[in-house]
């Protein structure tokens, strides 16, 4: 999922990426078809994706059934080795091509071979912010087909949605714990998240600015920012409601587990991991609690955490 400026992740083994596919949410069909139609409705076509920063597979799964070839590119080995016994198939059958490589390389060096203006669509599903875009968008101008699209998107979320009982109360002790326990295991890529990748380079402001894009074709959209829902899209399939997605606290509690922050938490306070001292299991007790203190049953305990998510689509000129 990230490369070297993240190593979290990089280090997983295959164990632990098949767990990791499990409990991330995925993204909502609605938000396919957005980055599908603006690719067609634009020139691009619809023989060959590339998905960078994979992870396990599952953005590039779910996209596969538009292309003739799908691959898939991660800088780990574990998360590629989870990929590939995942598996999955492109519209003609063919199997998911899942490769180790870094988002700077795209392959480079790799069995695929891939050639210049062989790929149609490029996609980074909440990956970017991990990238050197300096290195990514030169190497993505040569591997597009003219007409070919980068669609970059990411999911900001956590905030506990007002339909939750004890919401304010919930949503200030868990802003304590990041402020106390978290905050100092995030890395830098997660502040670009956090704003909603305002600060994501884009080919045109890089220092040699790469003509290849098409600046004017640019496509922005941005779901539930700052809790404002947006037309009623929803970002992720779990939604049961298009501004917030809700967990029972066994969810909750294995969702956590695949955050960067918890996971090096857990690598700092290794004799903690797994015990009632875990920080994710010291925060649904104190969850637990503060239902309870409004008169949640138990067996009922659910929050519904609000998403706010951004899409980007760059094109290369036809």
């Amino acid at each position: 999922m990230e490369d070297s400026k993240e190593p979290t992740f990089r280090s997983y083994n295959q164990k632990q990426g098949a767990i990791y596919s499990q409990n991330r949410p995925t993204y909502h069909p609605n938000l396919y078809k957005t980055i599908i139609d603006y690719h067609v409705s634009t020139g691009g076509k619809l023989n060959t994706i590339l998905d960078v920063g994979c992870g396990p597979g599952n953005a590039v799964r779910d996209l596969s059934s538009h292309f003739t070839q799908a691959i898939g590119l991660d800088p780990s080995e574990g998360m590629i080795k989870a990929a590939r016994s995942l598996g999955g198939t492109s519209s003609d059958g063919s199997h998911i091509q899942f490769e180790t490589s870094t988002a700077e390389e795209l392959g480079a060096g790799t069995s695929l071979n891939l050639a210049d203006s062989s790929v149609d669509l490029i996609v980074a599903a909440t990956a970017a912010h991990w990238f050197d875009m300096s290195l990514f968008w030169p190497r993505a101008a040569k591997l597009l087909n003219p007409g070919g699209s980068v669609a970059l998107w990411a999911a900001r979320g956590g905030y506990i949605h007002p339909s939750t009982p004890n919401h304010a109360a919930i949503q200030d002790y868990i802003t304590q714990i990041q402020d106390k326990f978290l905050r100092a295991h995030a890395k830098q890529g997660t502040g670009i998240v956090f704003d909603l990748y305002t600060d994501l380079v884009l080919p045109w402001s890089l220092e040699e600015s790469q003509d290849e894009f098409d600046k004017g074709a640019f496509f922005h959209k941005v779901w539930n920012k700052e809790t404002v829902c947006s037309n009623g899209d929803e970002f992720f399939a779990s939604q049961q409601e298009p501004q917030f997605m809700s967990f029972d606290l066994d969810k909750l509690e294995k969702m956590l587990g695949t955050k960067g922050t918890v996971t090096r938490w857990r690598e700092a306070n290794a004799c903690k991991t797994g015990t009632e001292e875990d920080i994710v299991k010291v925060m649904r007790g104190h969850i637990e609690g503060l239902l309870y203190e409004v008169g949640v049953p138990k067996g009922q305990e659910e929050l519904n955490m609000g998403v706010e998510g951004v899409l980007m689509i760059v094109k290369k000129h036809s």
